[in-house]
């Protein structure tokens, strides 16, 4: 029997939709960073000289490189690994504006707020020109100038967004997580080289604790480098360095500037132009400004800074796992421990300068 009309139309075969990708799960890897998690606390409380972010890093570096727990690491558990690195990242860096008053800001004067912005610009600029001199690519000298200029790994995962690369870019992935690791090592070792050259340089405590929030990278670890010196350096220290991470929105706006600029047409990864302001970012400034009102008290801001560890805590295991040492090896070790040390130096000296000039 032949068909026709609106009969011939019903019956002709419709080919289905083609099924939407499975979403892979990310229990296995957050599973995965809450043990990292509890182990880096473990490592801390053997050994208090290691930071737990740091520990973090590390445990982080070795279970990607286990041969019983890599492929665990690079499988199943990338997803959750990922989102550990990246959204717990953001998450830490809104929390991180609790630590942050605009009371504090103006209560170091305004020398000592040009000098922390010098410094800050010197190891930026400085860093990212060493790098290029070195052979290091654009982005990559770009992360570490932001995390040795601001505060460390939290500044890395800020700016890392403005590349402009492609979601799942390995390469990508690999440099963020190694400048993460470079910057970690470089603050951990600040712990105990700095002290040793207090009475050299001929510093008193409040300067001492002035060029360590000047020149070391991470809030934790300048709190355990200025502590050495005292509570008054400790004050100073953790002072100085918080108007450090204050410089982190306008950098970040500036970046972003910098890359429409040059640019001239979108650059983020999905054909949008980068917001001058990320809203994680937008977050960090709103903590500032919810802790500069006086409303929350001292076991609030205690909890959330003990929930902005947790969270940098993994995901900074989360960076470390994606490190890969043979191709870190083959794409530029040297070369990142030569820009790492470097620029070290270049923030050292930055800071001891302006610390001379201001105090």
């Amino acid at each position: 029997m032949v068909l026709s009309g609106p009969e011939r139309r019903t019956s002709v075969h419709r080919t289905p939709p083609p099924a939407a990708p499975r979403e892979e799960s990310v229990v296995p890897g957050l599973a995965l960073a809450a043990i990292g998690v509890a182990a880096a606390f473990g490592v801390h409380a053997l050994v208090p000289a290691v930071p737990v972010l740091t520990a973090a890093v590390v445990l982080g570096v070795v279970v990607a490189h286990l041969p019983g727990v890599a492929p665990l690491v690079h499988g199943a558990a990338r997803p959750g690994l990922s989102m550990a690195g990246k959204r717990l990242m953001r998450l830490g860096i809104v929390l991180l504006g609790l630590k942050l008053s605009l009371g504090d800001v103006a209560g170091l004067g305004w020398q000592t707020l040009v000098m922390v912005v010098g410094v800050v610009l010197v190891t930026f600029f400085g860093t990212q020109w060493l790098g290029r001199r070195i052979g290091l690519s654009d982005g990559l000298s770009l992360l570490v100038a932001t995390g040795y200029s601001i505060c460390g790994a939290s500044a890395i995962g800020a700016v890392s967004g403005m590349l402009g690369k492609d979601k799942g870019d390995k390469r990508y992935e690999a440099e963020v997580a190694s400048s993460v690791a470079l910057v970690t090592l470089c603050g951990t070792l600040a712990i105990a080289v700095l002290p040793l050259f207090k009475a050299p340089l001929g510093l008193d405590a409040t300067e001492f604790g002035r060029w360590v929030g000047a020149s070391v990278h991470d809030v934790g670890q300048v709190v355990a480098t200025a502590r050495t010196a005292g509570p008054q350096a400790l004050t100073e220290g953790v002072l100085v360095k918080l108007i450090r991470v204050a410089m982190l929105a306008p950098l970040v706006a500036g970046v972003a500037l910098s890359r429409r600029k040059n640019a001239g047409h979108p650059v983020d990864g999905d054909g949008r132009w980068p917001a001058l302001l990320p809203l994680f970012v937008v977050g960090f400034l709103a903590m500032v400004v919810l802790r500069s009102t006086g409303l929350l008290g001292s076991g609030v801001l205690d909890a959330a800074d003990t929930v902005q560890e947790l969270v940098l805590t993994a995901a900074l295991l989360g960076l470390g796992s994606a490190v890969h040492l043979p191709t870190l090896a083959r794409s530029g070790g040297l070369r990142m421990t030569l820009l790492g040390l470097g620029s070290w130096l270049v923030v050292a000296a930055a800071a001891y300068a302006g610390v001379m000039l201001t105090t």
